[in-house]
């Protein structure tokens, strides 16, 4: 049973808590901390409490005189310094000698918690009390960046925050850079579940996230001579100021075991392996609002009892300890390697985790909620349920478990319960993203929820054929073939009988024929070398026929192949859901046109599109304080950062002189900061007034960093070509700067990262090229090095193979902070483009519809490569960039067909399309005034694609919540 019932769980709802910031205190308090030396002193910095026996110590921003509204006092400086003294003096984690900047950091956010913990339950205790609808958002990935920054700019107190630290001997930026990343996510899938959470909070609707609490998260990438290296993530080595573990938020968790069948006729899953998952909550403030709403994270352990005390005394410490270290082990790694069996099965494990215990909590918090009228039936008009891609599809068959095996529903109950409250974001038309399991895996592992999966798959067929009916059993087949959940299974048996063919009658008059190893029945044998409209035949002659026979060896068959079963996670997401989005138009459409296009004849009403967004707080309001000031000034008002169609009004003064000085001043100024940090990070030299073209996602073939890698080697490769005053004339100078992780078991994708590494060794190191042209590969990129990178960029890189990306959020980003954009039509540079004018982004390359003929094309050996992609391949194989053998890295992209060869992203072809380009973006880049206005045309243009737009449509089109604001 869950701990996590009853009302005493949830007795800080009860509180008589209020809304505030921070308490402004006067010099009277009663709380007083002096210091023994002046605080500034980097050595021996300590506090002493001064106390008699009948002082009460008091903190400094819960305790005020009287009863008074806590809200009604003003922050400032005065009384932050107070509150962050107290923390470093009462709730340590360092020792006391010092006040040096991780213990500064600690003790600040220590300070802001509590300011956020009072408006985080007091949101709550709203939500219980008014029981209104509420969206719960369900994600492997949360990819939150730092927190500090963010958190006292949504409470609008960064000034008063950099005053007090001030005081204290800090700098309020260098103390912000001590808080390490959340390492929870990894791409675009985290980000945007991150930016979703923001917007959630600010606009006030009630909602929640829910995730895993990753020890170690993805990876540290270091980069060395051999490539990427990866190593643990450290971010919770000495803990995370932010979380608040919740030790009464507890729920069992099984895996493996049996299911049988009671004497009352109900189904069990009994015995197996029994973990428990643990609540660890991060508060998400809004904007300039007091809604402050929770990510809850789930950590797995095993109570202390199944430490196993006797086989660790008999000297077995292993053995005395695997009980803990395999529930531990789910919550290591974000995406665990699965090549191996053990690998598999722990992502499953970890998939279920997610939805077991974050359903348990739903389900308890409805209960809760609805008192002594449990309604089962209005679960749906309480619960929204948001699956973020295919990993949280789980919640489906555990829903419908819980729901039919807990709570005692039957199954039309309990399926209609499920349809009406689980929803599906599609994120990929890539297949290794549309999941399939091994059904033999799964049913070890989870063998009630594959017997409620196989009841699902039943129903979806009968309802296929009760649609299409048997007339055409060939489209009939077809369709069952490709919808159905179960791949590779025999069909039910009421259902199978439609496609037993008859046996064919033979006429009394028909004369039997019977052949053994001579031919006996005619003189002739007859075959068909053309079709029937050739009709033309070859004959042979008896004795011919009779020769050919007796050459004959018997040929023993080969066993059949008997394909793996499979349980498709995709279709059991569109099955039992009752919407399903797609994350830009582009991606809708394919994904009704091709990923699912049979459910979407059968349902058209589920599909939505609802582009992607990103919040303007994080990326422009707080990662680029100087655009911020001018975009402000420029349209009178800092309502943009909540209504971003304001940004808009930046194009009537798109020609404007003034703006254009302060616009390239900012820019500028961004860049100096990148400078340093790619000097410190990497050790290269780059000079801010070159071009910094820049391409950070994670690394992938389809993403296709190696076109732009072979753009690079190409213009280094002219430009050895002339002579000094040549490159000048012909080039502008570039600074062409890389980041992202490759999957540590995607071979191809970590030796792409060495190759441009590779690449930059060269290049940077060349005394004829000079700040002419650099090449730096960031390491170890996450959501702060890009808070750094994307204010500071001219030209951005979204050059994937068209439609195959399903949105992009990073485009988004690039584009808010005046970023131009080099890209093909796929994603969301479709609309983005839409949007800043075709005039302000560089389109090259194929087009979506256009791929499939371009494959074939390349399979049937017509394709003729351009000689400058040629050129630049035969100057790899020449070693000019070491003695590295990127034999397999560039056959891949040569031959017609087998796998991992044939060019299958399109490099070879989009290459003279990308380059020529490329020229054009020199030719802009000189006309600084072009450029210029350029620049200030895409952040006007990006209003549309703020997370706060997206998450309104998800609300009325999907979740039908309500926002509720908090008085």
């Amino acid at each position: 049973m869950a701990t996590a019932n009853g009302a005493h769980l949830f007795n800080h709802y009860g509180s008589n808590s209020r809304f505030i910031h921070f308490t402004s205190r006067n010099t009277t308090s009663k709380l007083f901390l002096t210091k023994t030396s002046h605080f500034r002193t980097p050595n021996k910095r300590s506090f002493h409490l001064n106390n008699t026996l009948t002082d009460k110590i008091h903190h400094p921003i819960t305790e005020q005189g009287g009863e008074s509204d806590l809200s009604s006092f003003a922050p400032d400086a005065a009384s932050i310094t107070s509150s962050i003294k107290y923390h470093a003096e009462f709730t340590p984690v360092f020792s006391p000698e010092r006040f040096e900047l991780p213990k500064a950091f600690f003790a600040t956010a220590q300070s802001v918690r509590d300011s956020l913990l009072i408006n985080w339950n007091a949101t709550y205790d709203v939500y219980e009390k008014l029981n209104m609808k509420q969206a719960y958002y369900l994600s492997m990935e949360f990819l939150q960046g730092r927190a500090l920054l963010n958190a006292i700019g949504n409470l609008e107190l960064t000034g008063a925050f950099a005053e007090a630290l001030k005081n204290l001997g800090h700098n309020l930026e260098n103390v912000a850079s001590q808080e390490p990343d959340a390492a929870l996510g990894n791409g675009g899938l985290g980000r945007l579940a991150s930016c979703f959470l923001d917007s959630l909070a600010t606009l006030n609707y009630p909602a929640w996230g829910y995730g895993l609490r990753y020890k170690y998260g993805l990876f540290k990438q270091r980069i060395t001579k051999d490539g990427q290296e990866e190593v643990a993530e450290e971010w919770l080595e000495i803990g995370s100021p932010w979380e608040v573990v919740r030790n009464d938020v507890s729920y069992p968790i099984k895996f493996y075991g049996k299911v049988s069948t009671g004497s009352d006729g109900k189904r069990y899953w009994i015995g197996g392996e029994d973990i428990k998952a643990v609540a660890y909550d991060v508060p998400i403030p809004g904007y300039k609002t007091r809604t402050t709403i929770s990510l809850r994270l789930w950590s797995t352990q095993v109570p202390s009892a199944d430490f196993d005390l006797s086989a660790f005394n008999a000297g077995e410490h292993t053995k005395a300890c695997e009980a803990q270290a395999n529930a531990e082990k789910i919550c290591y790694i974000l995406y665990p390697g699965d090549e191996s069996e053990e690998g598999k099965i722990l992502r499953l494990k970890q998939q279920y985790t997610l939805c077991s215990a974050s359903l348990q909590d739903i389900i308890s918090r409805f209960e809760r909620r609805s008192g002594d009228r449990i309604k089962w039936e209005e679960f749906p008009e309480k619960v929204a349920v948001q699956m973020n891609d295919t990993h949280p599809t789980l919640c489906i068959p555990e829903l419908m478990r819980i729901l039919i095996d807990l709570k005692n529903l039957n199954w039309n109950e309990a399926w209609n319960i499920t349809q009406r409250t689980v929803a599906y974001t599609n994120h990929t038309v890539l297949p290794e993203a549309l999941e399939k399991w091994s059904y033999e895996l799964m049913q070890k592992l989870l063998p009630r929820h594959v017997e409620i999966i196989e009841a699902i798959d039943e129903e979806l067929v009968h309802e296929i054929v009760s649609k299409y009916g048997s007339l055409d059993l060939n489209k009939l087949e077809e369709k069952l073939t490709t919808m159905r959940i179960l791949e590779n299974f025999d069909l039910p048996s009421s259902v199978a009988e439609l496609f037993i063919k008859p046996e064919i009658s033979v006429d009394d008059d028909t004369e039997t024929v019977e052949v053994h190893d001579k031919v006996e029945a005619s003189d002739k044998v007859v075959t068909n070398d053309e079709d029937d409209a050739g009709k033309k035949t070859s004959v042979k002659t008896e004795a011919a026929a009779e020769k050919d026979i007796d050459k004959k060896t018997p040929v023993s068959p080969e066993p059949a192949v008997i394909p793996p079963k499979k349980v498709r996670m995709a279709n059991l997401c569109v099955v039992g859901g009752h919407a399903v989005n797609g994350v830009a138009e582009i991606h809708s459409e394919i994904v009704k046109e091709e990923v699912f296009n049979d459910f979407y004849k059968l349902w058209p009403e589920k599909f939505q599109n609802k582009t992607n967004g990103v919040t303007p707080r994080r990326w422009i309001r707080f990662c680029n304080p100087p655009l911020s000031a001018i975009i402000t000034k420029w349209t009178g008002t800092e309502d943009w950062v909540l209504k971003t169609e304001k940004l808009a009004e930046l194009q009537k003064f798109a020609d404007n002189e003034d703006l254009q000085n302060e616009w390239r001043e900012a820019k500028r100024s961004n860049k100096i900061k990148v400078v340093s940090f790619l000097k410190e990070k990497t050790g290269y030299s780059v000079v801010p007034d070159a071009m910094f073209d820049i391409q950070v996602k994670r690394i992938h073939e389809y993403k296709r960093q190696l076109l732009n890698i072979f753009g690079i080697i190409y213009r280094y490769k002219k430009m050895k070509e002339m002579t000094a005053a040549e490159r000048k004339t012909n080039f502008v100078p570039r600074v062409c700067i890389f980041g992202g992780k490759a999957f540590a078991t995607y071979v191809q994708a970590k030796r792409i990262v060495k190759f441009i590494t590779d690449v930059g060794a060269t290049i940077n190191h060349d005394p004829e090229i000079g700040d002419l042209l650099k090449v730096v590969f960031v390491p170890d990129y996450n959501v702060s090095v890009a808070e750094l990178l994307i204010p500071a960029s001219d030209l951005s890189e979204h050059i994937s193979t068209a439609g195959m990306e399903a949105s992009g959020t990073s485009n988004m980003k690039f584009a808010m902070n005046g970023c131009i954009q080099i890209g093909t039509l796929d994603g969301a540079n479709v609309e983005i483009r839409e949007e800043v004018g075709e005039e302000n982004f560089f389109l090259f390359g194929a087009q979506a519809h256009e791929i499939a003929a371009l494959r074939k094309e390349r399979a049937d050996g017509k394709f003729v490569p351009d000689e400058r992609f040629e050129e630049v391949k035969e100057f790899v194989r020449s070693a000019a960039f070491g003695s590295y053998n990127y034999d397999d890295l560039i056959g891949s992209l040569e031959g017609n067909e087998c796998f991992g060869r044939a060019d299958y992203f399109l490099v070879g072809k989009d290459f003279p399309s990308y380059i020529e380009c490329q020229e054009k973006v020199d030719e802009a880049y000189r006309d600084q005034k072009r450029w210029t206005k350029m620049s200030i045309l895409n952040t006007a243009g990006s209003y549309k694609f703020s997370s706060d737009r997206t998450i309104h449509e998800y609300a009325k089109d999907i979740w039908n919540i309500e926002a509720v604001e908090i008085a």
